[in-house]
């Protein structure tokens, strides 16, 4: 099934914008199964980015309690607020998901405007390409409080986001979502399903949120130095990558003793090491 996207563009004389990553998902049945995947109750508040025409804001409208679209493109808000006039459970906000506080945002609908106090906030986007890992970061890192993520991604990336250690597709991004989340893929969306067709195939990617991490890091802001140094040069080995990087402050023999204590040889790589023996790691260096 497809929704009428060409007619609604034609209608209003816009192009999808190229600069903005837009694809508009054209598959009425993928959408039903993005909003079926969030798990959505009648109680929960959705933060919704890239909403474009309101195609999958009007199908979490209707099993969600109340949808917050965040929209970049001011060319699409007069087109949202008349699609999506008969539904009163949704507030359109124009802006950048990556400057604006979503925080406080959400904070003011869930005080003035929905009218109930919200069982659980859920976020769902069909982010474009070139800004998927800045949003997914920034949502991840701010805590907004999200008990679980739903994203349409490259293939590619959702394949990183849950790859395990060792694998070419294991990198910083894998262990930052780990470390925040428990990745899964749901399925996978050819070309054909948007308008404009990408390049390449799109994967829907859920992101069920920990309370806790997963692993005990006392120093958050090291641990993700650490990751970020391992992945920094790939084919470097571990105790090179880190004592060639100026922001971890250790030497080649205080790194080599302390990857011995742990059991891990100085000649490995970064992209063997899971995210518990990186927080091990991260640890030792924060203690040496």
């Amino acid at each position: 099934m497809q929704i009428g996207v060409k007619d609604i563009l034609k209608k209003h004389n816009i192009n999808p914008s190229k600069s903005l990553g837009q694809n508009f998902l054209i598959n009425g049945e993928i959408l039903r199964n993005i909003v079926n995947c969030a798990g959505l109750e009648k109680n929960d508040l959705v933060l919704e980015i890239g909403p474009g025409l309101g195609s999958l804001t009007a199908e979490l409208a209707q099993k969600a309690g109340w949808v917050v679209a965040v929209e970049i493109d001011k060319r699409l808000i007069a087109i949202l607020n008349e699609n999506l006039s008969g539904y009163s459970n949704i507030s359109v906000i124009n802006g950048d998901i990556l400057k604006i506080d979503i925080k406080k945002e959400l904070e003011t609908v869930s005080s003035i405007q929905c009218g109930f106090k919200p069982s659980a906030l859920k976020v769902v986007a069909n982010l474009p390409y070139y800004i998927t890992t800045p949003v997914v970061m920034t949502l991840l890192e701010k805590n907004i409080g999200a008990e679980t993520m739903v994203f349409m991604v490259q293939k590619e990336v959702a394949e990183r986001m849950k790859a395990p250690p060792g694998g070419k597709d294991y990198g910083a991004l894998s262990v930052a979502v780990q470390y925040y989340s428990k990745p899964s893929i749901v399925m996978d969306v050819p070309p054909h399903c948007f308008i404009p067709q990408p390049d390449v195939y799109s994967s829907v990617v859920r992101l069920d949120i920990f309370k806790e991490p997963p692993v005990k890091v006392n120093d958050k802001e090291l641990f993700f130095n650490v990751v970020k140094a391992a992945f920094g040069q790939r084919r470097k080995t571990l105790v090179n990558a880190l004592a060639n990087a100026s922001y971890i402050d250790a030497d080649k023999e205080q790194i080599k003793k302390i990857l011995l204590s742990i059991g891990i040889d100085e000649n490995q790589r970064g992209e063997t090491l899971s995210v518990s023996q990186f927080a091990q790691l991260s640890n030792l260096l924060a203690n040496k």
